[in-house]
């Protein structure tokens, strides 16, 4: 098949509107059991989907993202977070935050839910919907598990190197998101009526980066690999939306002490 297919035009304003609709009038979140940890805030939003009448593929457990739209390239992962609780970083296991794959764009849900609850239905509390270059820009890496044999009295045992990894919250970086339904998208989009800035966010790469690390087993201590980036100084610009008519604190990143 020669032809290029035809995609519309970008859905993530219009989930992000679904999205504020359903938390202005109360749409909460459903549990099926207390061990319900992941699957509860992927299925509020699942709903979201098909009130927009959204069309939506889910790849399956433990796949990447955990939902892709079938009329546009664009893919979706979520991420349910306890409140109060650990909010300004995510573990990220075996896949870096990224903005493209797979030739789609990814967008990343955060949505902020109460701890600690009882009951097996609770409200969403705030929201940020973020393009994944927000996050991490560098769309080159290619996550790899391998693995190593000669350990042990024997020497025949192997170590298997599975990287795991520990990325920002939109919620750990930024501020003006508590209590609130935020978008946050490159400066690049066309503007949307239905939708005001509420803040203009610069993100600067790095002088240096990882590009490998060594573990000493005797003495446990892990050490990092630096070169210098070859991206250093690259600038990405952002804006922060709301839907149009609602108030809200501006929104800015947050001043760190390095």
């Amino acid at each position: 098949m020669n032809a290029k297919i035809k995609f519309n035009q970008p859905q993530c304003v219009d989930i992000f509107i679904a999205c504020h609709r359903a938390i202005i009038r109360g749409a909460l979140i459903q549990r099926t059991s207390l061990q319900d940890k992941e699957f509860h805030f992927q299925k509020w939003f699942e709903n979201r989907l098909e009130e927009a009448e959204i069309n939506y593929k889910k790849p399956g457990r433990n796949l990447y993202p955990d939902f892709i739209l079938t009329d546009q390239p664009e893919g979706y992962e979520i991420k349910g977070l306890a409140f109060p609780g650990r909010s300004a970083d995510y573990d990220c296991n075996s896949q870096v935050p990224i903005g493209d794959h797979k030739e789609r764009t990814i967008y990343y849900v955060f949505g902020r839910y109460p701890a600690h609850v009882k009951e097996n239905e609770y409200p969403v509390l705030d929201l940020v919907i973020c393009h994944g270059d927000f996050l991490n820009a560098d769309r080159q890496y290619v996550h790899k598990n391998k693995s190593l044999t000669g350990f042990g009295s024997y020497g025949d045992l192997k170590i298997r190197d599975r990287k795991m990894y520990i990325a920002p919250t939109p919620y750990g970086i930024i501020t003006g998101t508590e209590q609130q339904i935020t978008l946050i998208i490159p400066d690049k989009h066309e503007p949307d009526p239905r939708l005001n800035v509420v803040g203009e966010l610069v993100r600067v790469e790095a002088d240096q980066q990882v590009i490998g690390y060594s573990f000493d087993l005797r003495s446990n201590t892990l050490t990092p690999n630096y070169q210098k980036n070859p991206s250093s100084g690259r600038v990405h610009r952002f804006l922060a939306y709301r839907v149009k008519g609602v108030e809200g604190p501006h929104v800015t990143f947050k001043k760190f002490n390095y």
